[in-house]
């Protein structure tokens, strides 16, 4: 038997984003996530749908990302580009189930993790869709894994990411509940990566710059999920492991962000170390799956401290062009001189903004974070509705056969109020569970003071229509960083010195991929000052009106004017070094411009304070 989940999540058509959420997917559509079919020849021209170019994850990753956000919009003609996939990926379904563009004499070398991934997005897509082919087409495709590893072992990224398997699995045994599923469920853990050994005990505290599956920073993001999808199987608890080796990777690994460093490997705590976009998208997917399965509160936190500050950070605020790697202290985004001793084992471009700097993964892997953000701002609990992720969104579901609408109304993260309207057809009861984030110092809900880090529940008969107000209340807190220095929270934002920067267009081609305008790379260039420390915890709040990109660094929904010092703090192979020359102010001090760690392009964030 399978474990129910404790929180189940809804499918298309009951949740609809609203505000600024909506806001985010409508860019993202008008952006590169939306017309990489159009632009990217691996997208465009896919061994997928017949063409000559990758035939491996490109795919797979794009649609996992555009799929939902077709259907979140309810926008037909990204839903119609969305099914010319489908189908071309369905028609060249195998008689055994064999699902991927390769021939059969090559199955034994292709990797099976792109199997793995479009299994995923073909169960999603059913649920989305309610298309009748799906249920048959991920039947017959997890059949014909069933065959192929019992004489090919799982290897390589198949074999690291395994787990991701259990998603069509799952989504299948609840149409049909046969026990060669479960036992196939089985037979993957057999082979593949056990990431549980990977942390007890941890051998990995100390980055190399040489280049393995078992420190790979998106490998790492991913198994977070590993062992509480694993408990639905053989039960446990579903947070043992993923609190544990989250722990562990911020200790040694730790960013700002509250996310871990990976360039493209674990990279330590340096604030001039990059971690990869994909890193970040997939660990909001994997502590997601740790909310819905176990319902700790502890990963919505987790989840919103990667949504508002780590993700749109390594996006440009239009979504036209993105960085492989992110740094905590990025005071350019400049071409790396070619013997590059910043990264590890990522390339000089890979901190450029642009179409596919380093690698291409993310170009297409991006695009599943905000819909899936969006999917799972409300989810469905035994005793009635969780609001699990604050932001606008509006839920529509049937509560003993009463259909029942909840809207949430807020500017969260930018704003501190939140308003719940609940309307129902008739007198119903049941329990609406409201999320409070760990990040707040207090929280009133409806006149009743509530913990933050916990679900506050208001268990009655609703009728009518009823409004539930919440008010936070948020603090400015320095918090300690390694090397002594320390990064200001506001709430659920992280806050970074504003630099100016002077973006160079980079149009040109490479490998027969043409960048150009709005999808060219950037160089950017600081155009103000940088090297400060703080001087007090001195903050003044400046809240401005979101516009309509909301996490754009001109005009940012909130500013923080803080009394700053400049201090001795050299460049060194085109990065600030790790930690200032010398603590000692060189000048006046004077008030500086903070904004939210998600609208810049150009940061400073882990700064000393000057004694």
């Amino acid at each position: 038997m399978l474990k129910e989940l404790h929180f189940k999540p809804f499918v298309h058509g009951e949740i609809a984003p609203k505000g600024w959420l909506k806001r985010q997917l409508q860019i993202q559509a008008e952006g590169l996530g939306g017309n990489l079919d159009k632009v990217w020849s691996d997208v465009s021209d896919s061994k997928w749908i017949g063409g000559s170019q990758d035939g491996w994850e490109r795919v797979p990753y794009w649609l996992d990302g555009f799929i939902p956000l077709a259907y979140l919009l309810e926008d037909d003609d990204l839903k119609t580009r969305a099914k010319r996939y489908i189908d071309g990926i369905i028609d060249g379904q195998e008689e055994d189930g064999w699902l991927c563009p390769c021939s059969s004499e090559d199955r034994n070398r292709y990797d099976p993790w792109a199997f793995i991934l479009i299994l995923k997005v073909l169960a999603m897509y059913g649920d989305l869709s309610g298309d009748g082919r799906i249920s048959d087409v991920v039947y017959k495709g997890l059949k014909s894994i069933e065959v192929h590893i019992r004489g090919t072992t799982l290897f390589n990224w198949g074999a690291t990411r395994w787990y991701e398997t259990l998603i069509p699995i799952f989504w299948m045994y609840e149409k049909k509940k046969e026990q060669w599923l479960l036992d196939l469920a089985y037979q993957l853990r057999a082979q593949g990566t056990d990431y549980s050994e990977v942390f007890e005990p941890y051998l990995d505290q100390k980055p190399e710059r040489y280049w393995t599956f078992l420190t790979h920073v998106v490998n790492l993001a991913m198994c977070l999920k590993q062992e509480a999808m694993v408990t639905r199987l053989l039960g446990g608890d579903p947070d043992e492991f993923a609190l544990k080796a989250h722990a562990t990777l911020l200790k040694y690994h730790g960013m700002a962000t509250n996310h871990f460093t990976g360039d493209e490997c674990v990279a330590g705590d340096s604030p001039v170390q990059g971690s990869e976009l994909c890193g970040v998208v997939e660990a909001m997917y994997s502590f997601e799956h740790l909310l819905s399965i176990g319902g700790n509160p502890v990963w919505g936190d987790k989840i919103e401290d990667l949504a508002f500050n780590a993700l749109p950070a390594t996006i440009s605020h239009d979504m036209w062009t993105h960085q492989y790697d992110q740094l905590t202290n990025q005071i350019r985004c400049e071409r790396l001189p070619k013997d590059n001793v910043v990264f590890g084992t990522n390339g000089p471009d890979a901190h450029l903004f642009g179409l596919e700097p380093n690698f291409g993964c993310c170009t297409a892997n991006f695009v599943q974070a905000w819909p899936k953000f969006a999917m799972s701002t409300f989810m469905k609990s035994n005793k009635g509705l969780v609001n699990t992720l604050i932001a606008p969104s509006k839920i529509t579901f049937m509560q003993d056969n009463v259909k029942v609408t909840v809207e949430l109304e807020t500017e969260y993260p930018f704003r501190d109020t939140a308003r719940y309207i609940v309307e129902t057809e008739k007198p119903v009861t049941f329990e609406l569970a409201l999320r409070i984030p760990e990040k707040v110092a207090d929280a009133i809900v409806g006149g009743a003071k509530a913990k933050p880090g916990t679900f506050f529940a208001l268990d009655k008969e609703w009728s009518g229509r009823e409004v539930v107000e919440v008010d936070y209340s948020f603090e400015c807190s320095l918090v300690d960083r390694p090397r002594d220095m320390v990064c200001l929270w506001r709430g659920p934002l992280l806050y970074s010195v504003a630099i100016e920067g002077e973006f160079k267009k980079l149009e040109y081609i490479e490998r027969d991929v043409e960048r150009k305008y709005p999808y060219c790379d950037y160089e950017i260039s600081p155009k103000s000052p940088w090297n400060y420390g703080f001087a007090d915890d001195n903050f003044e709040v400046v809240e401005n009106p979101i516009g309509d990109y909301p996490f754009a660094p001109d005009n940012a929904p909130v500013e923080i004017t803080a009394n700053m010092t400049p201090i001795d703090w050299p460049e060194e192979n085109g990065v600030c070094l790790p930690e200032p020359k010398s603590r000692k102010a060189i000048g006046d001090v004077r008030r500086v411009r903070m904004i939210p760690y998600g609208s810049t392009y150009l940061r400073m964030t882990e700064m000393p304070i000057v004694k």
